[in-house]
């Protein structure tokens, strides 16, 4: 058997999330995908996947090898779409990654869109409250908030002055202390995020001093979830933190009141990046130029929404 292939069906298989997935969209078999698996896990000598009758799941090499797979795949389609001359016709799959909400409510229409433009081109868009590692997860484009850590990237700016802000109901302010300075949140339920800071919250420094002001408390709840904070928020149960565009909305009709402005985070970019070479191939330069604008309107917008909100 083709190693190539089998890669094929082993990555199909993930996306999906099991092999009659994987059969039924690359028109195979059930019996040929679990050979193609086979054939792979006897050329690795270890076990790629855990399967039960429902699910499959990546054993530890397997974690491994299919980041491997899918560089490899991008890497030869990259070829093939080079030798063939398509610099002038974007075609294949596009692989998109963003956070949750700015993926949904920012990037996903900008994505609608492009594919009326590019009817030849497909996208696989993933929504994660992580960053992904591009080149081994085989992503092309990602959004991302915040400094960037990695130079090896490329980087577009699509927006910028993106804040961390503290926010609470009406109703739970009125009953609850007052929050002048940031050490006042110890005395409130605090509802956080995973990737916003489980347990702690950094504050730019006091006036007078140059030492950033961390916040430790133990949160009454924790998720994984930007708009499921939110929603708590929202009914009365505790303060939390977010980027402005998230709770603009929800500030502007009242079900959300900022407090601390005069200790929010210094202003964050916005970027679109791709791994160091990925430009070249047609599908991702193609999305570059056609989201790069529509973006920072967007987010030009946003901002602007943003600074208008009234203080506490």
């Amino acid at each position: 058997m083709d190693r190539i292939e089998a890669m094929k069906v082993f990555v199909a298989a993930l996306d999906e999330g099991s092999l009659a997935g994987a059969g039924r969209r690359l028109s195979r078999s059930p019996a040929a995908v679990s050979r193609a698996i086979a054939f792979l896990e006897n050329h690795v000598g270890a076990e790629l996947l855990h399967r039960t009758t429902r699910s499959i799941r990546l054993s530890e090499v397997g974690e491994r090898y299919a980041a491997a797979c899918r560089r490899v795949l991008a890497e030869l389609d990259e070829a093939d779409l080079s030798v063939a001359g398509e610099r002038a016709s974007p075609r294949g799959t596009l692989t998109i990654t963003a956070p949750p909400v700015s993926g949904e409510d920012i990037l996903r229409p900008v994505i609608d869109a492009y594919l009326e433009a590019y009817p030849d081109v497909s996208v696989n868009f993933m929504l994660l409250d992580r960053h992904a590692n591009l080149v081994d997860e085989g992503i092309d484009v990602a959004l991302r908030v915040g400094e960037l850590q990695d130079s090896s990237m490329i980087a577009t700016r699509v927006g910028g002055n993106v804040k961390r802000v503290v926010v609470a109901s009406p109703t739970y302010l009125e009953s609850h202390p007052v929050i002048r300075e940031p050490g006042d949140l110890l005395q409130h339920r605090i509802i956080t995020t995973t990737h916003f800071g489980h347990d702690t919250w950094v504050f730019p420094p006091a006036p007078g001093s140059s030492v950033p002001r961390s916040i430790r408390f133990k949160p009454r709840l924790v998720v994984n979830s930007v708009r499921a904070a939110m929603a708590s928020a929202m009914v009365h149960h505790g303060v939390t933190r977010l980027y402005t565009y998230h709770v603009a909305d929800r500030v502007q009709d009242g079900s959300l009141r900022l407090v601390l402005r005069h200790a929010e985070s210094a202003g964050l970019p916005v970027h679109l990046i791709t791994p160091n070479g990925r430009l070249a191939v047609p599908k991702v330069r193609s999305f570059v130029d056609f989201a790069v604008p529509l973006l920072r309107a967007e987010f030009a917008r946003l901002m602007a929404q943003a600074d208008a909100l009234g203080d506490e």
